[in-house]
């Protein structure tokens, strides 16, 4: 719940500047936010672990949207989808530097006895409960698969 009254603190604070940009990527965390609430049908509480999720995918997806609109030279539209990416990722957990993710990996690699690229799957899964929203799950996977070359 303390996510939603940030976000909605910040929608403030956005409208009052006239900020359109933080204001559009604050209503769309808001809407998946009341969307992830009522799937059930009825309006429960979301717990961190699924807000991190959801805050995780909105920045995937407009970063996804930017490489896509720069690579066919559309930089007008690439830019607004940057801008928003960065304003969603203030909400979450601060990102974990390469090193950090390596030295998790590491221990997963040890924990599960992975041999190659066979026990990928295995320490994927683990790396990633670990590291729910404090890392990007490319990052991740590139440095999993280096280490079990």
């Amino acid at each position: 719940m303390s996510l939603q009254v940030d976000i909605m603190t910040a929608m403030k604070a956005a409208m009052k500047e006239k900020d359109q940009m933080a204001l559009a990527a604050l209503r769309a965390v808001k809407s998946e936010l009341l969307l992830a609430q009522t799937e059930t049908g009825t309006k429960t509480e979301i717990s961190q672990e699924q807000e991190i999720k959801i805050l995780s995918k909105l920045v995937k997806q407009r970063k996804d949207s930017a490489a896509i609109f720069s690579e066919q030279n559309r930089n007008d539209l690439a830019e607004p989808e940057i801008a928003q990416a960065e304003i969603i990722s203030k909400f979450l957990p601060e990102q974990l530097s390469e090193m950090e993710i390596e030295a998790v990996v590491l221990k997963a690699i040890d924990s599960v006895g992975a041999q190659g690229m066979k026990d990928m799957g295995k320490v994927m899964g683990i790396v990633n409960k670990q590291l729910a929203g404090k890392a990007d799950g490319k990052t991740i996977s590139t440095i999993v698969k280096t280490k079990l070359i």
